[in-house]
């Protein structure tokens, strides 16, 4: 991260803060091994898992006063991981993952930043097909759905690591695809309710998108 310019922020929900270090800007690039290049993720794409985005603030709100109870829960496309943090900070049985090789090292550094626990992480793609992250009781993610392709890909990622009673929760800023992948859930069993957040004073814009909130066996 030496070559890397960076931020360290404090988000506040309620009583609780969450420290974050992520980089400076969307400009930021540092591959020198062409790690992420050989996985496919440009130079201009290589940033995008190190800001907070709009989506990330309303999911971390949103399940920052769900009862979650017991749940094994998981992260997917975690990028900062903002949830993940929150949750973690609950004492949650919480998991991350992503696509992209430097997204478990600013983990590891923000775990460590708000003095708790290591969150387990894995690197792995929807389509890897290859991965140990087992089976989970709820699934969240924001902002996943950039191409009609991920859609196919998303649903079949959810259906490898939901359990039988699952649900998922994903925070989608408008990108139109929505409706697709409720019905490639709703093939493997998913009922889905789509709903504005209620309240996004925390943004500094109007948030156009939804909270997807699809649940099975229930």
């Amino acid at each position: 991260m030496t070559n890397l310019r960076l931020c360290y922020q404090t988000i506040e929900f309620g009583k609780t803060d969450i420290h974050l270090c992520t980089l400076r800007n969307k400009q930021e690039f540092h591959d020198p091994l062409g790690i992420a290049g050989e996985l496919g993720i440009s130079s201009a794409a290589w940033p995008i898992f190190g800001v907070i985005w709009p989506s990330s603030l309303v999911l971390a709100h949103h399940v920052s006063n769900y009862n979650i109870g017991i749940k094994r829960v998981l992260e997917i496309g975690c990028g900062t991981a903002l949830s993940s943090l929150l949750l973690n900070k609950r004492h949650i049985d919480i998991t991350a993952t992503d696509y992209h090789p430097d997204v478990e090292a600013f983990l590891t550094r923000n775990s460590k930043l708000n003095g708790d626990a290591l969150i387990p992480f894995e690197r792995t793609g929807w389509g890897d097909n290859n991965d140990n992250l087992g089976r989970f009781d709820l699934i969240i993610g924001s902002d996943l759905l950039y191409e009609d392709e991920h859609v196919e890909l998303l649903s079949n990622f959810i259906q490898q690591h939901s359990k039988p009673e699952c649900e998922v929760i994903i925070v989608d800023p408008g990108r139109g695809r929505k409706n697709k992948l409720a019905k490639k859930l709703f093939k493997i069993g998913y009922t889905s309710t789509f709903f504005k957040p209620e309240n996004t004073d925390y943004l500094d814009s109007s948030f156009k998108g939804y909270i997807l909130k699809f649940v099975r066996g229930e």
